[in-house]
């Protein structure tokens, strides 16, 4: 028996087919949804995901095959069934193999419908059980798998990844450099209905526009000298899954253009190519950057920014929840000793006492060279606090040289101060560095050399 209450889609071309189906099914106790285009159904679930949609195969424009495909990767609980004549039960088999619950032949037989739809129901709730259950053990396993900190700065942050992540929403992730975006993004990735397809990550900084607009697009074979093949890009890649566009900030104007295009119509056209391909990957962006002050700077699009600023979560710095680090350290040499397959060293408590007190430009990153040097220098047993780096000793400033310093030898003193501390604030990234001077990165390459560092 069907539960009342339960809602259903019907797709079809055919007026008189919605409306004898739409009786039918109100008869029995089902809320009913029509549309008479995959187009329009598409919209629909958007609006209101359905429990059920019952779609014709052959309509112009998308046909139920397509839509069927699109149901799968963006709303796998919903159970879907195909409605086809008598001659186009191949196209139904198609359907089954393509993850249809099941099938209906026209013209349709009341009874027959109801059971066929009480079958694709309780099929449903068997899958969403399962979808459950994976993303319970993705909590424990997978999911979260290397987020440490009990403090209330990281909860707050797994509270939103584990908010996030059963929905579709575009997430931007703010943070320094090495404070763990791309954890971040696999743990949003591994609990959410899309865990099973692939979670795919570019780098936006480390390409040039030529390099990346191929890297994230595409091309045909022939599009320019050396693409000898069909290359699929990250967003075919990560078709039905994740894909993480990282240091988002530091894309061209040029390119942030041909991102917004595909953020808003889901479609890519391949170098070369002439036709546009619709592609499903959720969009996790992430970057060390401040997008606002690029807003406010003229060097990001308003438009990308509001469109990518739909559910921000910014990743504290370590000095900003240091009470974590007890935790990351045993986390770090567990790690460690299950890849060099020895027990984990011993942290004396002191030790543990001076990384806490210690600024980690670098974060957690940074940490975790600092406990993999100290390891190599102690032999893996034991770390010990003259294995850790000194703390940097402050630069002079100006105020502190000696009387009788001249006032060039102040000036590059100062400079040089002001430079070294830029740097030690950045995590030593010499563009994030050059951004805080207000100055180029090819000026800050010239200072670095003219003053020895």
């Amino acid at each position: 028996m069907i539960t009342a209450g339960v809602r259903a889609l019907v797709v079809d071309d055919d007026r008189a087919v919605r409306s004898a189906l739409r009786i039918n099914l109100v008869k029995a106790g089902l809320q009913v949804l029509l549309a008479e285009s995959a187009e329009r159904a598409l919209a629909i679930l958007e609006e209101s995901a359905p429990d059920l949609v019952i779609t014709d195969v052959r309509m112009p424009g998308m046909g139920g095959v397509e839509l069927l495909g699109h149901i799968r990767r963006r709303w796998p609980e919903t159970a879907v069934v195909v409605m086809t004549g008598y001659g186009n039960v191949d196209d139904a088999v198609t359907a089954m193999k393509a993850g249809a619950a099941d099938y209906i032949i026209k013209p349709i037989s009341k009874s027959e419908l109801l059971v066929i739809l009480e079958r694709a129901l309780e099929a449903r709730a068997l899958r969403a059980e399962v979808l459950a259950l994976r993303r319970e053990v993705g909590t424990h396993s997978s999911g979260l798998t290397g987020v440490v900190g009990s403090s209330l700065p990281m909860k707050r942050v797994m509270d939103l990844v584990q908010a996030v992540a059963g929905t579709t929403a575009l997430v931007l992730l703010e943070g320094e450099t090495g404070t763990g975006k791309e954890l971040m993004a696999r743990a949003i990735h591994h609990l959410s209905p899309r865990a099973a397809a692939p979670f795919v990550r570019i780098n936006c900084a480390a390409l040039p526009d030529t390099l990346l607009e191929s890297e994230l697009f595409g091309h045909e074979r022939g599009a320019f000298t050396g693409a000898v093949r069909r290359h699929a890009g990250r967003f075919e890649q990560a078709d039905g899954g994740t894909l993480l566009l990282d240091e988002i900030g530091d894309v061209s104007p040029a390119m942030q253009v041909k991102l917004l295009h595909v953020l808003e119509r889901g479609e890519i056209m391949r170098l070369g190519g002439r036709e546009t391909i619709q592609v499903d990957a959720r969009i996790v962006a992430a970057t060390n950057r401040d997008l606002r002050e690029e807003l406010a700077a003229g060097r990001f699009r308003k438009d990308l920014f509001y469109r990518l600023n739909v559910f921000t979560i910014r990743l504290p710095a370590l000095r900003e929840h240091a009470e974590d680090i007890p935790a990351l350290v045993d986390h770090i040499l567990r790690r460690f000793s299950l890849r060099d397959g020895r027990p984990p060293a011993r942290v004396p408590p002191e030790v543990i006492a001076r990384l806490q007190d210690h600024a980690w430009p670098g974060n957690v990153r940074e940490l975790e060279h600092v406990i993999e040097r100290a390891l190599i220098l102690g032999h893996g047993e034991e770390i010990r606090a003259v294995e850790l780096p000194a703390a940097p000793a402050p630069e002079p400033r100006a105020c502190d040289l000696p009387a009788g310093s001249s006032l060039p030898e102040a000036m590059v003193a100062y400079e040089r101060a002001l430079v070294v501390q830029a740097l030690q604030q950045a995590g030593g990234v010499q563009a994030q560095a050059a951004r805080a001077l207000g100055i180029s990165r090819s000026n800050m390459h010239y200072r670095m050399r003219k003053l020895g560092l």
